[in-house]
């Protein structure tokens, strides 16, 4: 079964985005985020024409959406045409499929979107494999809740014999596919493994830059380490960690990394693929957690990195940057808030004269 990403779907002539408001979201402002999907849809450069936007109360566990709501989307849909919906949560296979039969057109979950974006944005050899894998396992889960239609004998000798369905074939050939990509990607890995054991053996401090996506961590690297790492205001620009070396005054303050940037129900796939890449979270003296303060879902975003790296088992000390100070209007309103968050800095990653206090705090971190 080949992967297609959406965008590339045949004959699609109209695209709906349904954003729902699930009884899990937590969220503070949930006008930000069905913003946040629809930037993800525009980072993939995925087109659409109509979009709805609901509340459930409950998750059916056959379609997600309840009954009532859902026949009043189909007629929706089914009134303009649309032949494509890209849906603003994670759904299971059994979700995705009864969908697809109620509305008669392709479904793409918040998983397959994101999947498709990681595989974009992938540039270095390990990225492209840990997006590889992150997909064949997805796939994995839509072909073994495949009913009858891949339960037919294949009747194709030479295999594990005559009697092997479809449904097994298939799980097979992508079980065979991940060990493989997981072999060359082992080998990747001793390669980053020997750099960091470099790195650690010359004593320099391990400085790593977190944060949820979009925050200005790379914009951040390039003002500090004078790089050319891409930053970008778009959702996931850059998937390779990069690591620099860090002046500051003519004095080297040690090494800094940009990583991933984190996202709420990012897809566990993709947690599990990139746990080599944060693997040098571990290896961390300091963490700067940048923070989006225009963000009016900020606190939430601070969670989320927080949930990750505890799935991660990530406990380092860290210094929480709040960036992008110069679009509030009155910063001294959110004071009581910051104070929750020690040790802080505020700063705008626009110029070296605004990234002063983060400046000064590794100064004074590095004569620690």
């Amino acid at each position: 079964m080949a992967w297609k990403p959406f965008y590339l779907t045949e004959n699609v002539t109209k695209t709906m985005l349904l954003g729902i408001h699930a009884p899990y979201n937590h969220t503070t402002d949930i006008d930000a985020y069905f913003e946040e999907f629809k930037n993800l849809v525009k980072a993939n450069r995925g087109h659409y024409e109509e979009e709805k936007y609901i509340k459930i109360r409950t998750i059916d566990s056959a379609f997600f959406i309840t009954r009532g709501k859902l026949s009043e989307l189909a007629d929706f849909a089914k009134a303009h045409n649309i032949q494509e919906v890209i849906v603003s949560e994670a759904l299971t296979a059994q979700q995705e499929r009864n969908l697809n039969q109620f509305f008669g057109c392709t479904i793409i979950d918040r998983t397959h979107l994101i999947l498709d974006i990681f595989e974009k944005a992938a540039h270095s050899a390990e990225g492209k494999k840990q997006v590889e894998i992150a997909k064949l396992q997805y796939q994995k889960t839509r072909v073994a809740g495949k009913g009858v239609e891949m339960s037919q004998q294949s009747g194709i000798f030479g295999t594990r014999g005559p009697g092997e369905t479809a449904k097994e074939k298939e799980l097979r050939h992508i079980n065979h596919l991940i060990q493989r990509l997981r072999k060359e990607l082992t080998k990747l890995q001793e390669v980053r493994s020997t750099q960091r054991k470099q790195r650690l053996r010359s004593g320099e401090p391990q400085i790593a830059l977190i944060g949820y996506t979009n925050a200005g961590k790379s914009t951040i690297l390039n003002a500090l380490a004078k790089t050319d790492v891409l930053a970008e205001d778009k959702l996931f620009a850059t998937l390779d960690t990069t690591t620099r070396a860090l002046w500051i005054d003519s004095k080297k303050i040690g090494l800094i990394s940009d990583t991933v940037g984190f996202i709420q129900q990012l897809p566990h796939q993709l947690i599990a693929a990139f746990k080599s890449t944060l693997a040098e979270l571990q290896f961390a003296d300091l963490l700067l957690h940048v923070v989006d303060l225009a963000d009016k879902n900020w606190e939430h975003h601070i969670k989320v990195v927080h949930d990750i790296l505890e799935e991660l088992g990530v406990h380092k000390e860290m210094l929480y940057v709040f960036n992008k100070a110069d679009k509030i209007d009155n910063i001294d309103e959110l004071s009581g808030k910051l104070s929750a968050y020690q040790p802080h800095v505020i700063i705008s990653s626009k110029s070296k004269e605004t990234m002063k206090p983060l400046i000064d705090f590794l100064i004074g971190w590095h004569h620690q």
